[in-house]
C-alpha cells in the first residue's frame, strides 16, 4: 500500500510538471514577441471551446453540429480555427469561442459536441465499464472478500448507502440510492479528469452544474409527500400573521436550496483552476528562476488540495441532497411530541 501511494504521488507530481511544461510550451516565444496575458491564459484553459487542446499543438477538433431553417450542418471544427477570419459554410466563430451566423438574420441551434460535452461522454463511459465490471465481482465473489478494482469501491459506495443514505434519509433511503451513488461518484470523476493535462473543465461549467442542482430539486419536488407541503405552504404550530409572511420565504427557499448547490459546486471547482493557472502565469510574468521554483511549488501544492477537493465537493453536493430528500419524505411526528408531554 505505501508503494503505491509512492507511485501515485510521483506520477501525480510528473503530471503536474507536464502541465506546466504544456503552458510553457504554448506561451513561449516564437518568432515575434506577444506580451503574456494570464487572463488568456486562464480563461482558455477553463472555458468550454469547439476544439480539444491537451498542449500547445497536440489539438482535437471537435464535430460542429448546428441546426437551422435550412436543416442540419455538420462538420469539422478546424474548418472554423484554421479559417484566417474564423468563417466557414455561412457560420462564424467569435472571439468568445461561440458560434454564430455570419447572417444576423438567421436563427441557428447550436448542438455541438464542445470540449465538455466529449468530456462528459469519456466519463460516462468510464463509469459504465468500472461499475459493470464491479457488478460482474460481486456476482463471482459472492459470499467472499472482495478483490482487485470492487475492493477499492466498495467502502465507498458503502459508505455512501450507510452513513449519507440510510443516516440522513432514514428508512426510505433505498429508492434515492441510485441518484446519490450516480451524482457522487459523477462529480468525482469528472473533477479529477479535470486536473489532468488538457482536462475539460466540466464541473466548473455553470451550465452542468445547473443541471444537477436541477435534478435534485426535481427529484426532491416529486418525491415530497403531505407533511413536506404543508410546512411550506402553510407551517403548522404558527399564528396566521406569521404564516403569511413566511409562506413567500419558504417558497423561496424551495429554489435557493439547488441555487446554492449549484453556485458552490461551480465556484469551488472553478476557483482551483483558476488559482493553480494563477500559480504557473507568474512563471512567465516575472521570468525568474526564484519566482519559477516558488510558482512550480505552490502549484503543486495547490494540485493535491485539488485532489482532496475534488473528493470533498462530490460529497458535499451528494450530503446535501441526501438531506433535502430526507425532507420531502419525513413523516409527521406531531402526534408523538403531543403523547410525550
Amino acid at each position: 500500500m505505501k508503494n503505491l501511494s509512492k507511485i501515485f504521488l510521483i506520477a501525480f507530481l510528473f503530471i503536474t510538471l507536464i502541465k506546466g511544461a504544456a503552458y510553457a510550451n504554448g506561451h513561449a516565444e516564437s518568432g515575434e514577441e506577444k506580451k503574456f496575458s494570464p487572463g488568456d491564459l486562464i480563461m482558455h484553459h477553463i472555458l468550454d471551446a469547439h476544439e480539444w487542446e491537451f498542449a500547445h499543438g497536440l489539438v482535437l477538433p471537435l464535430p460542429v453540429i448546428i441546426y437551422s431553417e435550412k436543416g442540419l450542418d455538420v462538420f469539422s471544427s478546424s474548418h472554423l480555427y484554421h479559417s484566417p477570419d474564423r468563417t466557414y459554410n455561412g457560420y462564424r466563430l467569435n472571439e468568445n469561442d461561440k458560434i454564430e451566423a455570419v447572417d444576423k438574420s438567421r436563427t441557428i441551434y447550436d448542438i455541438s459536441i464542445t470540449k465538455n460535452v466529449a468530456s462528459m461522454f469519456i466519463s460516462v463511459a468510464i463509469l459504465v465499464l468500472i461499475f459493470i465490471g464491479i457488478a460482474k465481482s460481486y456476482g463471482k465473489t459472492k459470499g467472499k472478500a472482495p478483490k482487485g478494482i470492487q475492493s477499492f469501491f466498495e467502502p465507498i459506495i458503502m459508505y455512501i448507502r450507510d452513513d449519507i443514505g440510510k443516516g440522513t434519509i432514514g428508512p426510505k433511503y433505498e429508492r434515492f440510492m441510485p441518484y446519490l451513488l450516480t451524482v457522487f461518484f459523477f462529480i468525482w470523476f469528472n473533477n479529477l479528469l479535470g486536473l489532468f493535462p488538457g482536462g475539460a473543465n466540466l464541473t466548473g461549467n455553470i451550465a452542468v452544474t445547473f443541471i444537477l442542482a436541477l435534478l435534485t430539486f426535481l427529484v426532491t419536488t416529486l418525491s415530497a409527500n403531505g407533511n413536506y407541503w404543508k410546512h411550506i405552504l402553510w407551517t403548522p404550530g404558527v399564528p396566521l400573521p406569521l404564516r403569511i409572511i413566511i409562506l413567500p420565504i419558504e417558497i423561496v427557499g424551495m429554489f435557493t436550496k439547488p441555487f446554492s448547490l449549484m453556485v458552490r459546486l461551480f465556484a469551488n471547482i472553478t476557483a482551483g483552476h483558476i488559482i493553480i493557472l494563477s500559480f504557473l502565469s507568474l512563471i512567465f510574468m516575472f521570468e525568474s528562476f526564484a519566482v519559477g521554483f516558488a510558482s512550480t511549488a505552490f502549484a503543486v501544492f495547490m494540485s493535491l488540495l485539488e485532489l482532496f477537493v475534488a473528493l470533498l465537493q462530490a460529497y458535499v453536493f451528494t450530503l446535501l441532497s441526501a438531506m433535502y430528500f430526507a425532507s420531502a419524505v419525513e413523516e409527521h411526528h406531531d402526534h408523538d411530541y403531543d403523547h410525550g408531554h
